[in-house]
């Protein structure tokens, strides 16, 4: 009898960030079907959490602006393990205190610049999933998808298209 190599199995991963109180209908969209969501910080009240949890599991953290009772029960940084792959996440990138590849993590979560990002340094993956709440300049409204496969990870920003406020006329 031949035996046949276990298959790797693919997680996803759902990140966001900078929801600042507010839950799209289309942010919920784009993370169905995640195995766990990452929130990066800013979540503006508690309640985003509990949508997002109709969606998969969420790890959470607070950030600058979260403040209140509410915000006591998230933590400011959080280590997440799949499988192999361990991931640090914080609210701001500007404040990890760090050498991430030393210290084992393969992946950096953070949000706070509203700017939505992808980039490997030094074999470190840094996922910046921009901001999902309300539109900030022109920056745009967006999410990531992290996927992992055994110990190679692949991210992608996914941009969302909110419906346009219309201007009032005087």
């Amino acid at each position: 009898m031949r035996s046949h190599p276990a298959k790797k199995k693919t997680k996803v991963i759902g990140v966001i960030s900078d929801t600042h109180g507010l839950i799209r209908p289309e942010v919920l969209g784009a993370l169905a079907g995640v195995d766990l969501i990452v929130h990066a910080g800013d979540i503006g009240k508690p309640e985003v959490i509990d949508a997002l949890r109709s969606v998969a599991e969420v790890v959470a953290i607070r950030g600058n602006n979260d403040r209140g009772v509410w915000a006591r029960r998230f933590p400011q940084t959080a280590v997440v393990g799949i499988g192999a792959v361990k991931f640090f996440v914080l609210h701001d990138v500007n404040e990890l205190a760090l050498d991430p590849g030393a210290a084992g993590y393969r992946a950096i979560i953070s949000g706070h610049s509203h700017a939505p990002s992808i980039a490997r340094r030094e074999g470190v993956l840094f996922i910046n999933p921009g901001s999902a709440g309300p539109r900030r300049f022109t920056l745009p409204v967006a999410v990531a998808r992290l996927r992992i496969r055994g110990a190679v990870l692949d991210a992608r920003i996914v941009k969302l298209n909110p419906p346009r406020q219309r201007k009032k006329n005087p």
